[in-house]
């Protein structure tokens, strides 16, 4: 019997490619394309996520897995996902639509795998934090720290997620206290290790937040980011801290973030405490950018899902995986390396 995996939102930037490297990966997979453009290509079928009855168009299909790479506010995807026992892996949701998502089926009879795959760059930093052997129990603090370049490939939906989203305050976590910040406040400086070069990192929301604390209940959790231009952080940095984007509308805001460059090197690092205030660093680079990184994650989210050695039920990327294996299997990709 084949194996038939939807993509939805497959013919954005992440969506391409993912269905490019599945195909590789094993020609024998039958890929369809869900997107609301109706065209004569053969394997897309037409489907609005926002409009339930499109969802018809679904049922001809003898569909196993289901990657979400648009985004699904209301959960639409999630819910016939559900109905239809397919399995599911979501990478899209920012943190307060995951919590939204998670919290609507925890108590729910699930007859499929259920994965939310939204954390930073499929949801890694997890696995390549307890690939060092430490246990959630025994980490007093996690911060994220993330380079994005400029000239990195960067698709629409990363523009539309910073449009809807850097005028409004989201949470960090001390103490397993909820802390307010906004994006791109409350800058520090840092030495990324991939090249050794002092940034200053501010304030950014990412779904890891949330795992992180919630889910892995670490009491300290924190996320800042940098681009590779001091100028454009600066700005960015001065625009939050006068309301300049309550100003602006969705469209203007979109284009601030929209940039797109012809691809560059992606890093981010994980700084962890344990019970002793310990500090360590796990380094990781992409030579290839956001896009590779993140589709070969969620491919290889795709692949254990696809072995049948998970029950059914609701995951977060990282609990599908043992970790050492999973980094492994990461940089069996040449063009990414960790320390």
């Amino acid at each position: 019997m084949s194996t038939t995996i939807l993509i939805i939102g497959g013919t954005g930037l992440i969506g391409k490619t993912i269905h490019n490297m599945l195909s590789k990966r094993d020609p024998q997979l039958k890929i369809l394309i869900g997107t609301r453009k109706k065209d004569a290509i053969h394997n897309h079928i037409q489907l609005d996520i926002n409009n339930l009855e499109s969802f018809e168009s679904l049922k001809k299909h003898s569909i196993n897995v289901i990657i979400v790479c648009t985004k699904d506010a209301n959960n639409h995807v999630l819910n016939y996902a559900i109905k239809h026992k397919i399995d599911y892996v979501d990478i899209t949701k920012p943190s307060n639509e995951l919590l939204k998502a998670h919290d609507s089926i925890k108590n729910n009879v699930i007859k499929s795998k259920i994965v939310f795959s939204s954390g930073w760059m499929g949801g890694i930093a997890p696995s390549l934090l307890y690939a060092t052997g430490i246990l959630a129990k025994d980490i007093q603090s996690v911060k994220m720290m993330v380079y994005y370049s400029t000239k990195d490939k960067a698709g629409s939906s990363s523009a539309d997620f910073m449009a809807h989203n850097v005028s409004k305050p989201f949470f960090f976590y001390q103490n397993n206290v909820a802390k307010q910040t906004k994006h791109f406040l409350d800058g520090e400086d840092t030495i990324f290790h991939f090249d050794n070069q002092k940034r200053k990192v501010a304030d950014f929301d990412i779904p890891d937040l949330y795992i992180f604390n919630q889910i892995e209940q670490i009491p300290n959790v924190r996320a800042k980011m940098t681009f590779d231009s001091k100028v454009v952080s600066a700005i960015l940095a001065f625009m939050q801290k006068i309301g300049f984007f309550k100003m602006l509308g969705f469209r203007e805001k979109k284009w601030i973030f929209g940039g797109s460059g012809n691809g560059d090197i992606s890093s981010f690092e994980i700084i962890y405490a344990d019970n002793t205030s310990k500090e360590n660093r796990i380094v990781l680079k992409c030579d290839e950018g956001q896009s590779e990184l993140t589709a070969f994650s969620t491919v290889l989210h795709v692949e254990k899902m696809l072995g049948n050695s998970n029950p059914k039920g609701i995951y977060f990327s990282h609990q599908l995986h043992d970790s050492k294996k999973f980094m492994d299997s990461l940089i069996s990709n040449k063009s990414i390396s960790i320390h």
